[in-house]
């Protein structure tokens, strides 16, 4: 009978392996996404773009059956636009709370220029941002909640490189890169055009 390393062992290598049918040569990165997640944490990803950042988030959430949502920020994001609002619904005499992205359990963050949103972003944080943490109407932010956030290069235009004070708030900080030549293949139109 194997014990609870091995059969924790083997699921996680079926879930870099399913996620590497996605994202093809980058088993490495996956690991330290999957133990980005399980420790609890949250993610940067700074890389150029077009390498696979939401890809990565997105096939993570998919393989776990968890709910995924996507921001980009704006400069004229307000905080309601992550936490979500209270409309009043006049068939029910009463106000109805619409949750918004943060109640994901995979929120992927474009943070391409940070300085836009800062403040909205810190609001619906600090609003809800531990998992369980009350919202309004009794929403709460379901556990796990994994924050994947990404940045193109600080070099490109218009892309500020994040205080040090915002970086602390990640466990981890990532690039994903180019793939490398075999893979590149294998995504190739002929590699993958049916025979």
């Amino acid at each position: 009978m194997a014990n609870d390393n091995d059969i924790l062992t083997r699921q996680l290598a079926r879930l870099t392996d399913q996620i590497s049918t996605v994202i093809v040569g980058k088993r490495p990165q996956i690991e330290d996404c999957i133990a980005c997640l399980l420790a609890g944490g949250h993610l940067l990803i700074q890389d150029v773009p077009g390498v696979g950042k939401t890809t990565l988030a997105h096939a993570l959430s998919v393989s776990l059956g968890l709910r995924f949502s996507r921001v980009q920020f704006t400069a004229d994001m307000m905080p309601s636009d992550l936490v979500g609002v209270s409309v009043y619904e006049r068939s029910k005499e009463q106000f109805v709370f619409h949750p918004g992205p943060v109640f994901a359990q995979v929120l992927l963050g474009r943070r391409d220029q940070p300085r836009r949103a800062e403040g909205a972003e810190r609001t619906a944080r600090s609003d809800g941002r531990a998992p369980g943490h009350r919202r309004k109407r009794d929403a709460r932010v379901p556990a796990p909640f994994f924050v994947i956030a990404t940045q193109n290069p600080t070099d490109q235009l218009g892309t500020y490189p994040l205080p040090e004070s915002q970086l602390d708030r990640f466990l981890m900080c990532i690039t994903l890169g180019f793939p490398i030549a075999p893979a590149n293949a294998h995504c190739s139109p002929a590699a993958t055009a049916a025979p």
